[in-house]
């Protein structure tokens, strides 16, 4: 086996790992949203595994690159890498959602590696600009990264913040669109379609990227694409599948916010070995 497919098969083999984290702790924590954690999982495994600059022992590090979850229920995939990535001990992810924990429903300061709250769908876009021209004012070379649900894009301030960052011509930013289809209530394209998505984007100024976001190999030729993008920012629409992973909760809109029972965390479990 090559080098780069070694690579490839060793970030495959810790997005699954990933997974089996985020359905140990919903299950333990009896609460929390599997479908769009599951969904997302390779595109922040890979980014926090072979792209993110950051320092778990400072996690304050000047320089480090800025990573904010703007779909913020998803934190459950969050804390999962941000303990694979030694910010804290794994033992920690059984206390989600507990009082008093650090890990709480949505992200919390409070938490290593957590640059700012989210929970509030539709800021997080702004939140990347701000970091993104922060860096442009501090002389920084550090790049942003955002992550956005498909649903959360319905909401305006989203399209106000994409239309800020190519005037401000912020190509150190980078977002990514976790495109699962789906949301609380349903189908997206039935509570409010997206599409054209792609010819949207590059309306707005912003440089194009739509991959299979399960392709690990398409996922890193990504991130490289849209480090190497000057003068515009970058949005890669990433094609997911909801729940991706485990047969039963895929594409099934039941588990965008229910977590698994005992008998199904065990189910999961299975099939992710």
């Amino acid at each position: 086996m090559t080098a780069a497919k070694e690579k490839i098969r060793e970030l495959e083999d810790k997005a699954k790992k990933i997974r089996r984290s985020i359905i140990e702790m919903l299950a333990k924590a009896g609460s929390g949203h599997p479908g769009g954690s599951l969904s997302s999982a390779d595109l922040v495994t890979a980014l926090y595994s072979s792209v993110l600059r950051y320092n778990p022992k400072d996690p304050a590090w000047p320089e480090r690159d800025r990573f904010h979850m703007s779909k913020g229920h998803c934190c459950p995939l969050w804390y999962a890498v941000l303990a694979e990535s030694g910010y804290f001990p794994r033992e920690r992810l059984f206390t989600l959602r507990q009082l008093g924990s650090l890990l709480q429903g949505h992200p919390d300061r409070r938490t290593p590696g957590v640059e700012v709250a989210s929970g509030s769908l539709g800021q997080g876009l702004s939140v990347g600009l701000g970091m993104s021209l922060a860096a442009k004012v501090d002389n920084k070379n550090y790049r942003v990264y955002v992550l956005l649900g498909d649903g959360e894009i319905q909401e305006g301030n989203v399209w106000e913040a994409a239309m800020a960052c190519a005037h401000f011509k912020r190509d150190n930013i980078c977002a990514i669109l976790d495109y699962n289809g789906f949301q609380i209530d349903g189908k997206t394209c039935h509570i409010m379609d997206l599409e054209p998505l792609v010819d949207k984007w590059k309306a707005f100024g912003w440089h194009t990227i739509e991959i299979d976001g399960h392709n690990m190999q398409r996922i890193l030729d990504a991130y490289a694409e849209a480090e190497s993008v000057k003068a515009k920012p970058s949005i890669i629409i990433a094609h997911t599948i909801k729940g991706k992973g485990v047969s039963f909760m895929e594409n099934v809109c039941d588990f965008h916010g229910r977590a698994p029972t005992k008998e199904e965390a065990e189910k999961a479990l299975k099939e992710l070995e």
